[in-house]
């Protein structure tokens, strides 16, 4: 079924899969985990991020979040 794409606007691109239109499957071939405090991951083109005390929790007890061994 064709989709119909409006506006768009991409800032930059470092990786990762981007779709336009239909698609039947898609995978992870790569994967990676940071850990950034509040408003530290916003992206866009104009943002004012306004923030108290913030605290952000390291400790990952279950280490394997997403397993991408069977998607090559």
């Amino acid at each position: 079924m064709p989709a119909i794409i409006g506006p768009l606007c991409i800032n930059s691109i470092s990786g990762g899969v981007v779709n336009f239109g239909d698609s039947f499957y898609l995978s992870p071939k790569s994967t990676s985990k940071s850990a950034t405090g509040s408003g530290g991951g916003n992206t866009g083109d104009f943002l004012i991020v306004n923030n108290g005390i913030s605290a952000t929790n390291l400790i990952d007890p279950d280490v394997n979040d997403q397993n991408i061994t069977g998607n090559n």
